[in-house]
């Protein structure tokens, strides 16, 4: 897969670019978290599925895309930015929680601008896992594809700011790595296609791998501050509980233990990977118990309902399922969940906040 089409270029640098990022950096916008002492991350970039996409699958080939209504009715005028939800997602609060920027845009975003490169971009692709056969069946940017995109903004990024800023940019960042529920859900649950090779605690190692090498690839391109997202309760998500929770609609206990046993052994690999890199930081950062809460409990967090998704039944609708020709909820602050698989803008703002102030010292 090629993704040159989609690059802008820099044949060269001017004066009023170099003024631009300047300006860019200097105007960033104030920190919402309360950070460590001597604490400062002058980007983030984000690696991962469409928990963080903010468009990068928006010019592919590819079933898993959602640039066009009722995706984000939320955001900046109701205008879809290929976000898989109503609104904002993850990349956008954390870069927005740090005082980085407002928004953290899609690297192939073809309105990019140079002065965007010096404060972090986004490389996650709706449907991508760690597993090389489910970016291949979504027909998404797989993690090698993602790396690659990474290599190619490292030069660009030099051209910019220049080598020795480039490589203190790169040092002193945030690495975010959002990956598994894909892996979990589709390829080895719903398709069954890995089922055949492997029992869950095998395909789970085979994933762990693949993680690591990932880690051990942004780590010799420069990344030494990285945060990796465990995988959510894939079990309590509207769309497996339609079909596999029953009449009842019930979370799907075996998809939670599949998540959790991932999780657990993601954790361990992760403790391994501090221990071969102690001059770097990599934090385990939990995602699936602070949500599984909300889900549960979600009349306690001010939700009606947590079960299904605003846009249409709400059960099974996402991406080219969920479209202008499906109704919306009336009021999608009502619902945990946007679609049949992505929570609302509303649940992220209340997750990524504490997720961050939590874990933030270790980074």
């Amino acid at each position: 897969m090629k993704f040159s089409t989609y690059y802008f270029s820099l044949p060269y640098v001017s004066t009023s670019i170099c003024l631009t990022i300047s300006l860019v950096v200097l105007c960033k916008t104030n920190a919402a978290l309360k950070l460590p002492p001597n604490t400062s991350f002058p980007a983030v970039f984000v690696f991962g599925d469409s928990i963080m996409d903010t468009g990068n699958n928006n010019n592919m080939t590819t079933p898993s895309r959602c640039n066009y209504p009722p995706y984000g009715k939320d955001f900046q005028g109701g205008i879809p930015t290929g976000r898989f939800g109503n609104g904002k997602v993850p990349s956008d609060f954390v870069a927005e929680e740090l005082g980085i920027k407002e928004y953290l845009p899609a690297y192939l975003d073809p309105n990019l601008q140079p002065s965007e490169l010096a404060t972090g971009v986004n490389f996650a692709s709706g449907g991508a896992g760690y597993d090389p056969l489910t970016s291949k069946l979504e027909a998404a940017i797989s993690m090698s594809g993602q790396l690659d995109l990474f290599k190619d903004y490292i030069v660009k990024l030099k051209r910019v700011v220049g080598e020795d800023k480039a490589n203190f940019i790169l040092a002193n960042s945030l690495f975010l790595v959002v990956l598994g529920s894909n892996d979990i859900s589709n390829t080895y649950f719903l398709s069954h296609l890995r089922q055949v090779e492997y029992d869950f605690p095998t395909y789970s190692n085979l994933l762990v791998n693949s993680a690591i090498n990932f880690y051990k690839d942004i780590h010799e391109l420069g990344a030494r501050r990285i945060g990796v997202f465990n995988a959510p309760p894939m079990g309590c998500v509207p769309f497996q509980r339609t079909m596999a929770g029953g009449i009842e609609r019930n979370c799907v206990q075996q998809y939670n233990d599949a998540s959790t046993l991932f999780n657990n052994m993601l954790s361990l690999g992760i403790h391994s990977f501090k221990e071969r890199f102690p001059s770097s930081s990599i934090v385990y950062l939990d995602v699936y118990t602070p949500l599984l809460d909300i889900i549960i409990n979600h009349h306690k967090y001010g939700y009606k309902v947590g079960d299904r998704g605003c846009c249409g039944t709400g059960k099974i609708e996402v991406t080219y399922l969920c479209t202008q020709l499906e109704p919306t909820c009336p009021n999608d602050l009502d619902y945990v969940f946007w679609d049949s698989f992505h929570p609302t803008e509303s649940v992220y703002r209340k997750l990524v906040p504490p997720i961050l102030q939590k874990y933030m010292d270790n980074l």
